[in-house]
């Protein structure tokens, strides 16, 4: 898919280098944004997928925001913020090996977005370990 927005990863100078995959800064010059509300782990019957797995889970959140940003004509190129929120900071490594996978296929050159990752005490249902938002840049 042909991306026609101008993407540009910031270097930033004053501040350590990220943490992890994500870059500290991003700008971009949209034609509008698309906002996606958080995914979590249900597949397209709306089954709960990986229970109790946080790295089955997060791959299924992602697979996700595949298909929503597929819908309208985007692709994770054209992603400039992810919000992340995980459950019980214990799942932190599990999360961390899936999104490596994960990184490494949608961002092979290492233009990671910007990324806010969570721990937090639970989320709309109790089997969900993750979920994810994001906001995306579209010609």
């Amino acid at each position: 898919m042909a991306n026609d927005i101008e993407r540009k990863i910031i270097e930033t100078r004053g501040v350590s280098p990220p943490l992890g995959a994500y870059n500290h800064a991003i700008s971009v010059r949209p034609g509008q944004l698309l906002f996606i509300a958080g995914q979590v782990a249900v597949d397209e019957s709306g089954e709960t997928v990986g229970k109790g797995d946080l790295a089955a889970q997060t791959r299924q959140v992602y697979h996700n925001l595949e298909q929503v940003l597929a819908s309208a004509g985007a692709s994770f190129e054209s992603v400039v913020r992810f919000n992340t929120f995980i459950v019980r900071d214990q799942n932190l490594d599990n999360y961390m090996g899936a999104r490596r996978e994960i990184s490494s296929r949608i961002y092979p050159n290492g233009d990671f977005p910007p990324n806010t990752l969570l721990f937090i005490d639970r989320l709309v249902r109790e089997e969900f370990l993750i979920e994810i938002e994001l906001i995306a840049a579209l010609p």
